[in-house]
């Protein structure tokens, strides 16, 4: 029971704290509305190619509906990676060693740090689902519920990865550059603004694109979790629709457990 009642208190701080964060919040609300309707209506003209006069469709998506399921996940990431500079706040000021001296252990200590992190994630990438019938997309709530359990095992996944970064790195300066320098590459190489032609072979595509960056867009893992999201919310896989959810779950695993061993050497 202290152990549930500790992990209970130390989520809860983690979201009143994002609550109280203005700043949080109307980033939460500005960017999606910022991708959706200036990027995803200015370049939905240019979504499509026009060979002898014919115009073809690269996916048979208007571009708004495209990107739709890749901002929730920019939405994510951000709030994720950004929430656990809490850790760094936390240590800067001496709360994380009243913690780390109660009778918590340290993977609870971390596991409520971590869900309070990927609570308010899933909230600021449900903020784009309001925007659903905007971008034409249409949900049912069964779409919704599936949805949010992806969102979850994505924010769960890049909190973790945030906890990583804030562990190595202990300063807030260097953290936010760090962890921009990690967010940006891994959303823009993830097939998020732009799409591998499905029509294409495994080989054809490595001869229309540069090879360098379709092995770093095949291995690069939010690949993965925004196809499973577009699979949900828009009816579109470009890979295998179980794919996106067993690199979920292992990310998350793997990355907790770094985070917990950085975790107890700190």
């Amino acid at each position: 029971m202290v152990q549930l009642g500790g992990l209970y208190g130390l989520w809860l701080r983690e979201v009143k704290r994002a609550f109280r964060d203005r700043g949080q919040l109307v980033g939460g609300v500005s960017r999606p509305i910022l991708w959706v309707l200036i990027l995803g209506i200015g370049l939905n003209p240019y979504f499509r190619g026009e060979v002898y006069g014919e115009v073809t469709f690269v996916v048979p998506f208007t571009y708004l509906q495209f990107i739709f399921p890749a901002v929730i996940a920019l939405n994510i990431m951000f709030t994720s990676v950004q929430s656990a500079v809490s850790v760094i706040w936390d240590r800067e000021f001496g709360f994380l060693r009243e913690v780390l001296v109660s009778p918590l252990s340290r993977a609870t200590v971390l596991l409520g740090k971590i869900l309070g992190g990927t609570t308010v994630a899933v909230l600021h990438g449900s903020l784009v689902l309001v925007l659903a019938r905007f971008a034409d997309v249409s949900l049912t709530f069964t779409d919704v519920l599936k949805a949010l359990g992806l969102m979850t095992l994505l924010a769960f996944a890049l909190t973790s990865l945030g906890v990583v970064i804030a562990n190595r790195i202990r300063s807030f300066e260097g953290f936010g550059i760090f962890s921009n320098a990690v967010i940006l590459p891994l959303y823009f190489t993830s097939s998020s603004i732009f799409p591998l032609d499905p029509a294409l072979s495994r080989a054809q595509t490595r001869i229309v694109y540069p090879d360098w960056l379709v092995t770093i867009v095949e291995y690069n893992p939010l690949t993965y979790a925004v196809d499973s999201l577009r699979g949900v919310l828009i009816n579109y896989n470009q890979f295998a629709p179980w794919t996106g959810i067993a690199v979920m779950v292992v990310a998350c695993v793997v990355l907790f457990s770094i985070a917990l061993y950085d975790f107890r050497r700190a």
